[in-house]
């Protein structure tokens, strides 16, 4: 019997056509199929078909992948793009950050010549963003494009919890004074419940 095949986030496991499928613990991109945490390669034939699983003996190391939406801090700003720390996808808090980078032009939709960073996010906000495909190792690209991305929680220059007050602004819960920002459109729970 051979042994198990062990594998790590991010590691490619093999061709994803017809017969090869991406199942729990991998992904698909690029005709590939990868894995999303570290643990051991399971193959489930079901209908003709090869599912490709990973199963991790521990704690899942859960990797961010294209189309996740995450939660992410802001740390540096420049004109061109922010970079920010990435700390849960979806619901599910990382054991560790990752690095991302947002580009100017994919903070938002439309207008995207006239976007100017400092208007949009500043360090120690906390973002939604969703993962655009990978380009450059170790960096993860983002986008806000989206009405429901951009920032969901900011503090002012003085230290006071910023409130959304438009799309576009946010008002210090102490001084009122109010910032330019991306604000993300984020719809309650029990209103999606409702609309299920």
């Amino acid at each position: 019997m051979s042994s198990p095949l062990v594998c790590l986030p991010g590691q490619r496991l093999c061709l994803s056509d017809p017969s090869h499928v991406s199942g729990q613990g991998t992904y698909e991109r690029g005709g590939y199929i990868y894995a999303t945490l570290a643990g051991v390669v399971d193959i489930v034939p079901k209908d003709n078909v090869q599912i490709i699983e990973v199963r991790s003996s521990g704690q899942e190391t859960l990797v961010p992948s294209q189309g996740d939406i995450v939660t992410a801090q802001i740390h540096t700003i420049t004109q061109q793009f922010c970079k920010c720390y990435i700390k849960c996808v979806g619901d599910k808090v990382l054991g560790r950050q990752y690095r991302g980078i947002l580009r100017k032009e994919d903070v938002r939709a439309t207008e995207k010549d006239r976007v100017e960073i400092y208007k949009s996010f500043r360090p120690g906000d906390v973002i939604l963003a969703r993962v655009l495909p990978i380009t450059e190792a170790h960096t993860y690209q983002l986008s806000t494009a989206e009405n429901e991305l951009g920032v969901v929680t900011a503090h002012s220059e003085h230290g006071g919890l910023m409130v959304p007050v438009s799309w576009t602004e946010m008002q210090c819960s102490k001084t009122f004074v109010k910032e330019a920002r991306k604000v993300a459109r984020v719809v309650p729970e029990s209103v999606q419940n409702d609309v299920k």
